[in-house]
């Protein structure tokens, strides 16, 4: 039922056409669509119901994520959904979780994550953001890049490095920052998916209360940690959704397009290339919907789960998303046919939160190889 209405909202709400608009708008995020989306819940779907959300599963989003990466949905919903609510989540005070979480829940905040910084790493290695104790809390100097809608976000959850020696997993602090703090400068960097905008972000002597920080001082990475699982078991989730899409206007294609008096999906070529995408698509699917319950679980199988999730499905977006423009022929290169959507989606979520040989290493590390 949840994928039904999902499917129907954003049939009759986010067609191509809405966004190709988002695409070439200054923000990609229209106020109208954020409004509806809001209305059915979905930004306060994980967020428990004592905080003004649904108190939903994270396999309920996982079904919902799915359908939005069909519609390529635009703008900052998973950035808040999957980024921004799950940390506050995970790490917020009792204080900080009722200041917070019903504003997201009500569409009143968008909270975005900073954690790549110049080496594009989302580990512990790549934090070099130095956050100063001062009397009255920290002062926050250096840059984040790739941080996703920060230029419509009301707070960012800065991931800093308050301690340098060490485990570099120890030592990293999580700091709620108003955007419009003094001291911040944000850039919106052009990126292959213009549909969902990825920021610089410059932190020039920010100062930030104590009651900013999330969690505990030089313990912040678990947080980030289970942040991250959440989010790239769902971007994985996304990918499939937007590669199933890819193959099914594929095969309608396969089945109108007539050469030499045949449709072209009556050929060998045509026909075997469309199985192979769809075993790929379908294999994703499978590895992603283990690692989403097994985040949704908290399992110990996480920490492989789901960079083999990640790591399958952001090879198969790619890959299958190229080969349904091949399936196109020329039509699929053009910028009025829609499939290069796709295929930008495809590239964006694979570079997303780690690529796939950083998600292999991490597999490969679990083997002790």
């Amino acid at each position: 039922m949840l994928r039904d209405a999902a499917k129907r909202f954003l049939a009759e709400n986010c067609p191509t056409t809405f966004v190709r608009k988002m695409m070439a708008d200054d923000t990609a995020h229209d106020k109208a669509f954020w409004k509806k989306l809001v209305d059915l819940g979905w930004p306060g779907l994980l967020i428990p119901e004592q905080y003004g959300g649904h108190g939903g599963t994270f396999l309920d989003m996982t079904v919902v994520v799915e359908e939005a990466g069909k519609a390529l949905v635009p703008g900052p919903f998973f950035t808040t959904a999957l980024l921004g609510a799950p940390i506050v989540i995970e790490g917020g005070s009792e204080a900080q979780k009722k200041d917070l979480l019903p504003k997201i829940a009500k569409g009143e905040a968008i909270v975005t994550v900073a954690i790549a910084e110049a080496s594009g790493r989302f580990d512990a290695g790549g934090v070099e953001l130095k956050a100063e104790k001062k009397a009255n809390g920290h002062v926050l100097n250096g840059e984040k890049m790739f941080v996703p809608d920060a230029h419509v976000a009301d707070v960012i959850a800065a991931v800093a490095r308050t301690k340098s020696d060490g485990n570099p997993e120890e030592g990293i602090s999580v700091f709620l920052v108003p955007a419009k703090t003094k001291g911040i400068t944000i850039t919106q960097l052009k990126t292959v998916d213009m549909t969902r905008r990825l920021c610089h972000v410059k932190f020039d002597n920010v100062a930030v209360e104590a009651s900013a920080l999330l969690g505990k001082e030089n313990q912040g990475w678990a947080i980030v940690r289970r942040t991250l699982d959440i989010a790239t078991a769902a971007l994985s989730a996304e990918m499939v959704g937007t590669a199933q899409k890819a193959l099914d206007i594929s095969v309608d294609y396969a089945k109108t397009r007539v050469q030499f008096g045949k449709p072209i999906g009556s050929f060998q070529a045509v026909k075997h290339k469309c199985v192979d995408m769809m075993v790929a698509v379908e294999n994703a699917r499978s590895i992603t919907y283990y690692a989403c319950w097994t985040v949704d679980e908290r399992t110990p199988e996480a920490a492989t789960a789901v960079p083999m999730a990640k790591a399958y499905a952001s090879d198969m977006a790619k890959n299958v998303t190229s080969d349904a423009i091949q399936v196109h022929g020329g039509i699929g290169f053009t910028w009025e046919h829609d499939m290069h959507l796709y295929h930008r989606r495809g590239l964006a979520g694979e570079a997303n939160l780690g690529n796939a040989p950083v998600h292999r290493e991490t597999v490969a590390k679990s083997l002790a190889l």
